[in-house]
């Protein structure tokens, strides 16, 4: 009994995206229809494919009702699943933009991705320029993303996450993750 009230506790201190990346990612890894259905989420016209594990995670505050409510979590699960992580990763989307285009001496192409995502002002045109930026990420770099932390930025876009993901980018460290709504 006592076993299972300390194994009980860590979920209390995890955060709501932490637990919806994990839900995705056992999910992904036991029913390979959901994984598949989540793939094709990635689409704006069958994005509606995703809803069913949306819904039943709705406890973790996915409300398919509102697009800046639903987007992120539709946009981090699509990429999970594309990606087939077997876990939540370390690797930063501006490290990982980076990364893409190592061979590359001036990184041209690295700068103009994130300059293009850097541009977006909502959150809808963020995600739309961000699928295929995700999926570049899969198949050039090979280390997962840490979902975790992109689904906290893509909840919170705005100057700040911009300015993280330029941070990342360029090397610098960004700020400690010390107020609400802080990454």
């Amino acid at each position: 009994m006592q076993d299972d009230q300390e194994s009980a506790q860590p979920d209390k201190k995890k955060s709501n995206e932490q637990r919806f990346v994990e839900a995705v990612i056992e999910r992904c890894q036991k029913d390979k229809g959901m994984s598949a259905r989540l793939r094709r989420a990635d689409n704006p016209a069958t994005e509606y494919q995703s809803w069913e594990l949306l819904g039943s995670l709705n406890y973790l505050g996915v409300d398919l009702e509102q697009d800046y409510k639903r987007l992120p979590f539709v946009t981090v699960a699509a990429a999970i699943a594309k990606s087939k992580a077997g876990r939540n990763g370390s690797l930063t989307l501006g490290k990982a933009i980076l990364a893409c285009y190592e061979n590359d001496r001036e990184s041209d192409q690295a700068k103009a991705r994130l300059r293009r995502l850097l541009a977006c002002d909502e959150l809808a045109e963020v995600c739309r320029i961000l699928r295929p930026v995700l999926t570049l990420i899969d198949s050039k770099v090979g280390a997962p993303l840490d979902f975790v932390r992109l689904l906290k930025q893509l909840k919170f876009f705005g100057h700040r996450t911009k300015t993280q993901w330029a941070q990342e980018f360029y090397g610098q460290a960004a700020q400690p993750e010390n107020q609400e709504g802080a990454i």
